[in-house]
């Protein structure tokens, strides 16, 4: 399950996720509108395809999927909770579980709440200050769905 997160395919898939329209893409990168589609194209299959090979190795039944913003909603048959398979540019593919963890014991805490911040940036989304990453998460993906 590989995504090439330093390809141009992949630039121009974040563009076209953070709003930029093809045409302009194009422009900004001294192409075609032919090149910068095609590109797209090729970059939504293999998208979805480590989006739904992701879900399928975590037994993630799918709920709800955007391949074009890179997010699938979907519920843990193993953990029975929420889960959710997002992109990031920073961070690449990432499964979050959703879970009511006392984050304030754990080691990971820092890590997580700086994902979650560099993901809801990406996203453009704003969020409330909390205490807890899982807060944090549970926050930002109710946002992200409502979005979607």
């Amino acid at each position: 399950m590989f995504l090439p997160l330093n390809e141009r395919q992949f630039e121009f898939w974040q563009l076209r996720r953070d709003g930029m329209a093809g045409a302009d893409i194009a422009r900004s990168f001294s192409v075609s509108r032919q090149s910068v589609s095609k590109s797209l194209q090729s970059m939504d299959s293999k998208v979805s395809r480590v989006m739904m090979e992701m879900a399928q190795s975590n037994h993630i039944e799918v709920k709800k999927v955007n391949f074009e913003r890179g997010v699938l909603f979907g519920r843990s048959v193993q953990l029975n909770t929420d889960a959710i398979i997002f992109i990031s540019a920073k961070h690449g593919m990432q499964v979050w579980y959703r879970h009511k963890g006392d984050c304030g014991k754990c080691n990971h805490s820092h890590e997580c709440e700086k994902l979650l911040q560099d993901y809801a940036g990406e996203m453009e989304i704003s969020l409330t200050k909390s205490e807890s990453p899982s807060e944090m998460a549970d926050e930002l993906f109710r946002k992200l769905e409502d979005i979607l």
